[in-house]
């Protein structure tokens, strides 16, 4: 459904992505991980078409994001829903209005069609009867479900999530976890998920791949993740304070100074 060969990517003078290269299959969910500034969020917006790569390619359902047309590749895009960090909901509009919009903009659908589709994917998130409802009435959790819900509102083949549980606590958390699973029961959804929460990433990956330094230095299934021997991945995936992660802080750290 989805591959990344060889993709590099330069944002000002710094490369962030050097050489990046993993595949997802049908159905799958691949988390990515690693800490900040590696170019996690990056990759999602080269895969969406935010960002351009300036080496390698991009196949999603076997085109080349980036050798298609203007046109041809919004064609592609619709079969993409995005959950952007924050949510991202429009604050004057209501939670109805918000989840119509990819309809509203891009579909000729009549307005009782459209509340019935809204209703039905807020339904799946867990969400009913809270149309009428403003952002700002709504806790960290429910925003993340109303950004959910618009991100499937047009029935996408794959789904990109970035850091889908921040900002929420370990309940909260894990009904997110159990949405993500659940959609991709349902809706038979290819995903790929940004996180840095470890338990998510256990929870909802088929198979994780460490982005550092540009590029993945190590993929597998959750066990084989846990079981890895690479230093760098057992010090980010325990949290430790020491290790290889921090020494290369440490280093740059000192010789900038």
């Amino acid at each position: 459904m989805l591959e990344l060969l060889d993709v590099y990517k330069k944002l000002g003078e710094k490369e962030v992505l050097r050489g990046v290269s993993f595949h997802v299959k049908q159905g799958e969910t691949y988390v990515i991980i690693g800490r900040s500034g590696t170019g996690k969020s990056v990759t999602l917006k080269n895969i969406v078409g935010l960002l351009r790569p300036d080496r390698g390619s991009i196949k999603v359902m076997g085109q080349d994001v980036h050798a298609l047309s203007e046109k041809q590749f919004y064609e592609l895009r619709k079969n993409m829903g995005v959950l952007f960090q924050n949510g991202a909901l429009i604050n004057w509009l209501t939670v109805g209005e918000n989840v119509a919009l990819p309809l509203v903009e891009h579909e000729q659908m009549d307005p009782t069609q459209i509340k019935e589709i809204v209703r039905e994917r807020l339904a799946l998130v867990n969400l009913d009867h809270v149309e009428h409802l403003m952002p700002a009435s709504l806790s960290g959790g429910m925003k993340k479900r109303v950004a959910l819900a618009r991100a499937i509102v047009r029935d996408p083949k794959i789904i990109l999530y970035d850091e889908p549980t921040s900002g929420l606590d370990p309940v909260m958390s894990n009904q997110i976890n159990e949405l993500i699973l659940s959609l991709q029961q349902k809706l038979h959804v290819t995903s790929i998920c940004v996180t840095h929460d470890m338990a998510s990433a256990y929870m909802v990956g088929n198979r994780i791949g460490m982005l550092y330094e540009g590029r993945i230095i190590a993929e597998g299934t959750p066990a084989e993740i846990q079981a890895s021997d690479n230093p760098y991945v057992q010090q980010f995936i325990h949290g430790r304070t020491t290790g290889p992660l921090t020494e290369v802080i440490n280093d740059s750290m000192a010789s900038s100074v």
